[in-house]
């Protein structure tokens, strides 16, 4: 009897589909997605082709890997260079779009981004803080990209709107290596947030 592999993890990445930022932060993108298909894991993104999600996607290409592109009817309308429809996920509007990618996904990863990238991991750490999963959620913080962000977090934790404990919903780091690790990290560890918001 022949058991049936079960089907490599995948890590969603959001990022910022920009062309006018910097190299450094176009670089880590590609990394990132060529370690994520070395190490046999898929890509779940945002769908385009432009900015970092390119950079992104092209990486893992580069290295043979499995992408799945998820974009909403109304970008899919406007931009053409979008995933190959075979890669390609089309959803009727942005919500159902992040719930595709989060169920889709089993680890994510923020690159640097604007305000759609925050909302989309914003939400992913306050799903997490209700224990609607217990999912990897990563910053890859590349040039100090999020250190303001972070700082702001502290102020979170020092005015106790949210608790100091739940530092532990997310990890930071500087380089695309680095992330992978702390995925595989997390995905290995036994221990998870018991903490609920309401305890």
């Amino acid at each position: 009897m022949i058991i049936p592999s079960s089907p490599p993890r995948s890590i969603c990445v959001y990022c910022s589909s920009s062309n006018a930022v910097d190299a450094v932060y176009r670089e880590a993108a590609r990394e990132t997605g060529r370690l994520i298909a070395k190490a046999g894991y898929s890509l779940v993104y945002g769908g385009t082709r432009i900015g970092l999600m390119g950079e992104v996607s092209a990486g893992a290409r580069d290295e043979g890997g499995k992408v799945t592109g998820i974009v909403p009817e109304h970008i899919r309308a406007r931009i053409l260079d979008c995933e190959d429809a075979e890669a390609l996920v089309v959803t009727p509007d942005m919500r159902q779009r992040k719930a595709r990618m989060e169920q889709l996904s089993d680890a994510f990863l923020a690159l640097p981004g604007g305000f759609g990238t925050l909302e989309e991991v914003m939400e992913i750490i306050t799903l997490k803080q209700l224990g609607l999963h217990a999912k990897p959620v990563v910053f890859l913080n590349a040039a100090g990209f999020y250190e303001p962000l972070l700082a702001f977090f502290e102020t979170i934790f020092r005015e106790r709107f949210a608790r100091q404990e739940y530092a532990a919903l997310y990890s930071v780091v500087s380089t695309p290596s680095e992330a992978l690790q702390e995925v595989e990290r997390v995905w290995g560890s036994a221990t998870s947030l018991a903490l609920t918001k309401w305890d």
